[in-house]
């Protein structure tokens, strides 16, 4: 198995004859997945999706791949291909359109229709070519085929993408469910057509690939869902992800058989259920959605909100109901239902909203104490079924953190995929399929890219380091006037706390010490106020140190008069 070195350079040009995969995000993550493939001086880029910040990343709303090693290549993009419409796959399209939006966009109804909605928010109106399992489309020098697959969303797709350098097939995000609510399974009989023929690599869904056996049935979810309806005896409230529609039908189904109306709550939520049931995939009885208005005109025992917040974001609806920041308050005899799995990263967030609902007298429900999800995503049996399936001569596993990848690796090994035709890469790292043969042989620049309000690309680590050490220690400012001519001090030192933990009294011990070496250093002829900046942040950062083990960010000011 062949994996990325640090030290990695630039990939030589391209052979005439090779396809060049450079996957952009997705890998060594669970999210941002975007992938770009190369022939013949054309681009064809595979989804374009965002990553949610953690804790460490505070006051970010959005992380997106990096378009820097296409971005003066914008004119040789034949389209952006999008297999499924969550957000970890479809975030990262509007900004992207942003610097070109021309960009033909491929996909199935569904997905084409919840990001024409997302790019409507931000005035784009996109080219797009709707694509269903079964086409086949020629996009530039990519000859295209679609296949079905099942997933958590309604209409997911894998593509096939030929080349005179090979087949390249793309799984997106897949699992096996062969009692799907919508009929659609996972297309096998047109993988193992396609491995007639011969796929030269697999790019493979990693997520589950620690997770032995197969992932259950989503109607496994319904009898569970019934009980719980039978036994709440106040309002229900159903977190879950705004683009579930599976998950969101059964709380529909439970609602109407035990008599409750059903409200959505939240933009996204209301955005998605509402085109997923123009377009029919969400069937909903007549009278049984009403709006979130009305809600208060009906008895408790009625009542259905489904929401967003199942990861604990700290702005959707969930987490402002467990903070009693939202204008639904939890009140005891509640019963919240958390449908949806923990994305690695976001446990102490979830477990914070849960606690804070259970303060407040409700019922939690979660994947913990009640079988509320089922994965979207090929657990190891099904892995192991896929690849003696499709029978790759070269896999890469990817949308996956790395022990995900790994796992995935070792997978296709034991169904006889050999060791030095598994490519485990990651974000930047460009993978080369040349005389069917695939191996790494350069690295581009693949890092992160903040979204901070309306800002793009402008908060970088720097910035972020700051926020931590803000948040973490505290401010302490130290305001100095000197004269311009002596050096000598005119005013000050005032010493100001803010979230350190230390009283302003106390500086009291340590503004003789500043001063002493202000003085010393204007004596020396050193009076630039640069260095008396440094003077400062050195000396009150020992005294802070010494006697406080902490590690504020220390601010000084130095004016001249």
């Amino acid at each position: 198995m062949s994996h990325p070195h640090p030290e990695l350079g630039p990939p030589p040009p391209l052979p005439e004859s090779g396809l060049r995969v450079t996957p952009l995000g997705g890998l060594g993550e669970i999210g941002r997945n975007m992938t770009v493939f190369e022939y013949g001086g054309r681009l064809l880029i595979v989804d374009c999706g965002v990553l949610f910040p953690e804790e460490e990343q505070p006051g970010i709303d959005l992380i997106l791949p990096d378009f820097s090693s296409v971005r003066d290549r914008l004119d040789d993009i034949e389209g952006i291909v999008l297999t499924h419409g969550h957000e970890d796959h479809i975030g990262g399209v509007p900004y992207l359109l942003r610097e070109k939006p021309d960009i033909p966009l491929i996909g199935s109804k569904l997905t084409l229709a919840l990001i024409e909605a997302k790019l409507q928010e931000h005035r784009i109106r996109p080219y797009t070519l709707e694509v269903a399992e079964g086409h086949r489309e020629r996009i530039g020098p990519f000859d295209c085929e679609f296949i079905a697959v099942n997933h958590s969303i309604p209409d997911a797709l894998a593509v096939a993408i030929r080349t005179p350098a090979g087949m390249v097939v793309h799984t997106g995000d897949f699992k096996m469910d062969q009692l799907p609510l919508d009929n659609r399974l996972t297309d096998l009989h047109a993988f193992a057509r396609l491995s007639e023929e011969g796929i030269d690599l697999l790019l493979s869904d990693s997520t589950n690939a620690e997770v032995p056996g197969f992932v259950p049935p989503e109607r496994d979810i319904s009898n569970v869902l019934r009980t719980v309806f039978g036994n709440a005896r106040k309002r229900i409230i159903v977190a879950s992800f705004a683009s579930h529609v599976h998950r969101i039908q059964q709380i529909l189904d439970a609602a109407h058989e035990y008599g409750r109306r059903v409200a959505f709550v939240g933009r996204s939520m209301v955005r998605n259920m509402g085109i997923a049931r123009d377009l029919g995939y969400l069937k909903v009885p007549p009278g049984l959605v009403v709006d979130v208005k009305t809600l208060d005109d009906l008895p408790d025992h009625e009542v259905v909100l489904v929401c967003t917040g199942s990861q604990g974001e700290p702005m959707a609806a969930l987490s402002r109901m467990a903070n009693r920041d939202h204008q639904i308050r939890i009140v005891p005899g509640d019963t919240v239902i958390l449908a949806s799995s923990l994305i690695p990263g976001n446990e102490n967030a979830v477990y914070r909203v849960i606690n804070g609902l259970t303060r407040w007298g409700a019922n939690v429900v979660h994947k913990g104490n009640a079988k509320v999800h089922v994965s979207g995503h090929a657990s190891a049996g099904e892995l192991l079924y896929f690849y003696n399936i499709c029978r790759p001569k070269n896999l890469m596993p990817v949308h996956g953190e790395w022990r995900h990848l790994r796992a995935n690796a070792e997978l296709g090994a034991l169904t006889g995929v050999p060791h030095d035709r598994i490519v485990i890469a990651e974000d930047g790292v460009v993978v080369d399929l040349v005389g069917g043969k695939a191996k790494i042989s350069g690295k581009v620049q693949a890092g992160y890219v903040y979204v901070d309000g309306l800002s793009v690309g402008d908060v970088g680590e720097p910035a972020l380091k700051d926020r931590k050490i803000l948040g973490d220690e505290g401010i302490i400012s130290v305001f100095v006037v000197l004269d311009s001519s002596t050096g000598k001090i005119t005013g000050g030192p005032h010493v100001q706390a803010r979230g350190s933990g230390i009283e302003d009294s106390a500086f009291s011990d340590v503004i003789p010490r500043i001063t002493e070496v202000l003085e010393r250093s204007a004596q020396d002829g050193v009076v630039e106020p640069h260095q008396m900046q440094q003077l400062i942040r050195r000396t009150l950062g020992k005294w802070v140190s010494d006697n406080y083990r902490r590690r504020p960010m220390i601010l000084p000011v130095v004016v001249e008069v």
